[in-house]
């Protein structure tokens, strides 16, 4: 890219970042000459220190929500999640540190509400008046990157045709060269071709150009080493797009083995940091839930010793971290002569093998309360995957069966709750149709891990609990 065009979208998303640090504390104050114009002439200096950790935390944790990328700042409401959620995680720590210092009296809810929702206001408001301005700047090829494709053949068409699928506003083809071209040829995708490559040295000398891509096959070594022998006396960046292979893994990144690069096809779903980092959030709120529903499940046993015979808790072998099996403790809800061996099926509406007891437990998730346990002892996790037990069908055809990446589940600890749970996918999964949904939303959660994720899984898991939907 053209080093003008790379100062300014520097310039830009610093920019940008400024501005959300500099939002919560003018915000701050403007908050106070609203509601508490007395601290206008005094301001208070707990206030000011507020103020300085807002701009620090908001500036850190945007940027860990990767909101400052041009990509991000073209699509506002993609942003508005992340930027409700990164505000609100932010306004929780300082109101945390507030009530931790035992300072917390000092801000008044009104100014506190006021700081909340105007920041957030703004914030957005920031991002359409960005918005506008990327737009206006793409239109006029400010920011617009021109590209050169060399390779009017098969591979050029597919790097063409997957490029147009990005529908992307940022990049734009200027034309297609190929070594070949020795006489006219027709458009591709509606591209001009326009010469061989000593067309495209001539064409780079007198227009702006920002990145040659070489797409022709690499099994033609020599070839291409030609054309980019030949390419490289010009002052641009020169690329050599993958070949067929490489389109379908056109997601993933490269890295470095040695001197050799190698493509990443697939990562570790949580590096040792963040596997750290869950392990303590796993037992933090680990104990946290047996500190408060100690009281619930004791009253939950004796309930079950009085309303049938049998014991109290049931344990079932299901699959676990790296489809190892584990042992999953559940208070007992089903008669004893129905529980069988751990490999009966799925729980339906008005089954007759659940106590009356069994329905109360099952429907508020009362049941899975054991479980916390298997967490504390590190086999599962507050959230993840929900771990299924060994053999379960859906249309008399095994889940692992049924779903290809079915196994990919398995890749981090199940858990207590997880997100295909609180979007809807939670009880009975008797059709391949919903165990298929619950796979993919099984598979977004690992993709997309972050402590963020986490808590607001908990946080809805909260509210699908009350609901009690499709819990029998």
């Amino acid at each position: 890219m053209d080093r003008s065009k790379v100062l300014v979208e520097k310039k830009l998303l610093w920019s940008v970042r400024l501005i959300d640090m500099v939002i919560p504390a003018v915000v701050a104050w403007a908050a106070i000459t609203s509601w508490l114009p007395e601290h206008f002439t005094t301001f208070d200096s707990q206030y000011l220190l507020a103020m300085a950790a807002s701009a620090l935390l908001v500036g850190n944790v945007f940027g860990a929500l990767d909101l400052y990328t041009i990509s991000s700042l073209s699509n506002v409401p993609g942003q508005t999640g992340r930027i409700v959620l990164g505000w609100t995680g932010v306004v929780a720590a300082l109101l945390l540190a507030a009530f931790a210092a035992k300072v917390s009296n000092n801000f008044p809810r009104g100014w506190a509400i006021l700081w909340y929702f105007w920041s957030l206001g703004a914030f957005i408001v920031v991002r359409f008046v960005v918005f506008g301005l990327l737009s206006r700047w793409i239109e006029t090829g400010r920011l617009t990157r021109n590209v050169a494709i060399v390779g009017a053949g098969p591979h050029g068409r597919r790097l063409i045709e997957h490029l147009r699928q990005q529908a992307a506003t940022e990049w734009r083809i200027v034309g297609i060269w190929d070594e070949r071209a020795s006489r006219p040829l027709d458009p591709i995708e509606g591209i001009p071709v326009r010469g061989t490559i000593d067309d495209l040295i001539d064409y780079a000398r007198h227009y702006p150009l920002d990145q040659i891509v070489v797409a022709l096959p690499w099994a033609a070594e020599l070839r291409v080493m030609k054309v980019l022998k030949t390419l490289w006396e010009l002052p641009i960046d020169i690329r050599l797009a993958p070949d067929m292979i490489g389109f379908r893994l056109a997601h993933c990144s490269y890295s470095v083995l040695g001197s050799v690069p190698v493509l990443n096809v697939f990562d570790r779903p949580l590096s040792a940091e963040k596997l750290l980092l869950k392990r303590v959030e796993d037992i933090v709120l680990g104990l946290l839930m047996l500190a408060a529903f100690s009281p619930v499940m004791l009253a939950t046993a004796i309930a079950i010793k009085l309303d049938s015979k049998g014991p109290i808790l049931f344990r079932q072998t299901r699959y676990g971290f790296n489809n190892q099996k584990i042992s999953v403790w559940k208070f007992r809800s089903m008669y004893v002569d129905a529980c069988g061996d751990g490999t009966m099926r799925q729980a339906v509406q008005n089954d007759p093998r659940v106590t009356r007891v069994g329905r109360f437990i099952r429907r508020t998730s009362i049941d899975e309360l054991p479980q916390i346990f298997n967490v504390l002892s590190g086999v599962m996790s507050v959230v993840g995957p929900r771990p299924h037990p060994i053999g379960t069908r859906a249309e008399n055809v095994l889940f692992e069966e049924a779903v290809a990446e079915y196994a990919g589940r398995h890749r981090v600890k199940p858990g207590l709750t997880g997100w295909a749970q609180v979007n809807g996918w939670r009880g009975e999964t008797d059709t391949i149709e919903k165990i298929k949904r619950r796979v993919d939303h099984d598979l977004y959660y690992i993709e997309n891990w972050s402590l963020l994720l986490d808590i607001k899984i908990v946080l809805m898991t909260v509210l699908t609990v009350l609901r009690g939907k499709n819990a029998y």
